[in-house]
Formats: C-alpha cells, structure tokens, sequence
C-alpha cells in the first residue's frame, strides 16, 4: 500500500519558495519543516517575526529519513535543533532537537529574548491569558476545523445536509468564542501588537478557503448579515484581513493550487486516520 501524501509536490512555492531560498545557509538553529503543514507555519511565522536565524530543511513526514528520525523519532514536523554548547562555551556541542508547534514557540520566545518584538505579554496576567486562547485554538478550533472538513454524508446518526450543517456551526461557533475575546481595538488579539495567540491560528484562518472548494462554504456571516452578533464577527474580519496581510503571514504560504490535492484527500475522508492521530497530538499535519 502507498505512503499517505509520500508523493506531495516536493518543496515550497511562490512567496515560501523564495524564503525557503534565504534560509538554505548553515545556521546553529535548524528548522525541519514541510512547506504544506500548518504547525509548521505557525513555527515559521514566529522564526520570521523575530528574524532569528535558521536554516530550513524540507521534511516528508510522510516518507522519513533515518537521519530525521535519529532526531524526532515520531518523525513529525516541525522540529528544530538548537546547538548545545560546549562547557567551555566557545564551540557547539552536539545538537539538541525540539518538536511539538506550541513548545518550539515558548523555547523561541525564552531562548531568543534579544529577538524583538515578543510574542508573549511581559505581564503575568496577560501572558497567562495569552496561554489560555493558545490552548482554546489547539484544542477546541483546530479540532472542529478537521472535523468539518472531513465530514461525509455518510457519517454516523448525523449524516446528509443536517450532519453538515451541525458540524460546520460547531466550528463557526468556535471562531465566534475567539472573535469575542479579541481586543475591541484590535487588529490583533492583544491589541496593536501581534502575539502567540494570533500565531498558532494564522495558519489554519488562512486556509478557510478549503471550505469553499469542498464544503460549500465556512458559514461565517457575511458584512452586515451577523445580526446580534455583527459586532463580534466584525472584530474577526478585521483580525483575519490584518493577519492576512502580515509579512511573515504571506511569506510562508505557497500557491494554492499545490494544497489542493492535500485538502482534497482530507475533505473525501482518504487520511481519517492519519489525521486523527496527529490531530490527537496537535503535531505535524496538513
């Protein structure tokens, strides 16, 4: 039986092709990645944001290396290494790998503290906040956005245009719970200044369109159609488009016509399982 996804177009395209061609010099701090996986760009956005030095290495999760499993031996993207240094600290040691998205953040922003701006507040309140939506997206977004696109008219009790329905309002609702937390002022979670928070969703905000290609739409209201809540989807409008026009944002995505064929085996249920146990871990997946 084949690989799931081992026949992937191989690298990056458009904008992330030209960045992945930056980043191809030796650097202490290596950046094993593949080009279509979200938690990988969440990974990226932070590296770029804080213009830390890193040398990226394109990863077929699905088809791994014995060299990259001697690092990460779940063979999942993305994982970094960071030198170890010598006890006499004039020369690297041997390197030291790091993988799961949402602890590579936290280890950028505590062991690159120099590298402006910060993605976490500098006061305990909101720092810990911070951590509390951070988690809400992890557990509660990405989730609902994986079972919506893969819901088949076939699935259980719920099946047919009703099971559809449900499972698309389950992930609208999701989003609304976030939009009502953004800061009034915005554009971004926190206010002026981009964070975490907005990190570890740009990624899968930015793929919506894969609802309008194999869902029949996302379901999130329409400019002045969200009634009662036109306030609150308001705010997320402004979040996305601010989110969507960052430079870091557009630099680590590829042309769409290459995530089409990824999507599609997601959206006709050809993945379930392999999804579903990543998506378990919060790892490295399309």
């Amino acid at each position: 039986m084949p690989v799931p996804d081992a026949d992937i177009h191989p690298s990056a395209t458009g904008p992330a092709q030209a960045l992945v061609a930056k980043h191809q010099a030796e650097q202490p701090l290596k950046f094993y990645a593949g080009w279509f996986c979200p938690f990988v760009q969440r990974v990226w956005l932070a590296l770029e944001e804080k213009r830390i030095p890193y040398q990226y290495i394109e990863i077929n999760p699905y088809n791994k290396d014995p060299s990259f499993l001697a690092l990460n031996p779940r063979g999942l993207v993305p994982t970094i290494t960071s030198p170890c240094p010598s006890p006499d600290n004039h020369s690297p040691h041997s390197a030291r790998p790091l993988y799961e998205s949402t602890v590579i953040l936290e280890y950028l922003e505590e062991a690159y503290p120099s590298h402006k701006p910060a993605l976490l507040p500098t006061d305990p309140y909101l720092r810990a906040r911070a951590r509390i939506w951070i988690d809400f997206v992890t557990s509660r977004v990405i989730p609902a956005f994986h079972r919506f696109l893969q819901f088949q008219p076939g699935d259980g009790d719920g099946g047919g245009a009703d099971g559809l329905k449900m499972v698309r309002g389950e992930f609208v609702d999701t989003l609304k719970e976030f939009a009502r937390e953004l800061s009034p002022q915005g554009p971004y979670f926190l206010g002026q200044e981009f964070s975490l928070v907005d990190v570890v969703l740009a990624p899968w905000a930015t793929r919506l369109w894969v609802f309008e290609e194999f869902k029949g739409g996302v379901g999130i209201p329409l400019p002045g159609e969200g009634g009662e809540d036109e306030g609150v989807w308001e705010r997320w409008r402004r979040w996305l488009a601010a989110v969507e026009a960052r430079r870091s944002v557009r630099e680590t995505c590829s042309e769409r016509e290459w995530y089409l064929p990824i999507y599609a085996r997601y959206a006709e249920d050809k993945a379930r399982s392999e999804l579903a146990r990543a998506v378990r871990r919060g790892r490295g997946v399309p």
